[in-house]
């Protein structure tokens, strides 16, 4: 089986309650990558009160601020921000059909000032796995996988994200059991 064929991403996965690390607790990624070196995603449903323009240096200054909040994307490096699209801007790669990555601060400035409006999220820092971490972590039973869902994304209020994605499966998230703790 080639790498490709046995990669995950894309793919949305979704924190089981024995996944006591505080980083993931009740967390919803989104897997962008997932290969025999390690895996990358971005945690969807971890929002701020915190707007893009409080803590990017635009220069020069924006004028007009569409309101764009931040998203914690994960705990590997926090001073990274990301811009997840539903459309590509020409330097933005596809991460799943119909969803964009882009680290470009000229876009990221366009979307924040209003010049560029689109279904976006900015995000800083990302969830990363070392090689195998990820595919032990889903063998212990701490993921659930769900497919990738643009309504999930966009659409629904973050707090419900976790609950949404388990419901699709058919879970009521009520009924899933404790299992051993992993950190």
């Amino acid at each position: 089986m080639s790498e490709r064929e046995a990669s995950l991403a894309p793919t949305l996965l979704v924190a089981m309650p024995q996944l006591r690390d505080p980083n993931f607790d009740k967390s919803v990624v989104l897997l962008c990558e997932h290969q025999d070196e390690g895996a990358m995603g971005l945690v969807i449903n971890r929002n701020t009160d915190t707007l893009a323009s409080e803590i990017v240096d635009f220069d020069p200054p924006i004028q007009q601020d569409s309101g764009l909040e931040v998203c914690i994307g994960g705990p590997v490096d926090p001073e990274r921000g990301w811009l997840l699209l539903t459309e590509d801007d020409g330097d933005a790669v596809e991460v799943a059909p119909g969803l964009y990555l882009s680290a470009s601060r000229d876009l990221l400035c366009d979307v924040v000032s209003g010049k560029k409006p689109c279904r976006c999220r900015f995000m800083v820092g990302y969830a990363g796995w070392g090689p195998k971490q990820l595919d032990r972590e889903l063998a212990d039973s701490a993921w659930l996988t769900v497919p990738v869902s643009h309504r999930l994304l966009f659409d629904v209020d973050t707090g419900d994200v976790w609950e949404l994605a388990i419901r699709q499966l058919g879970i009521d998230p009520s009924a899933l059991a404790m299992g051993p703790g992993i950190h």
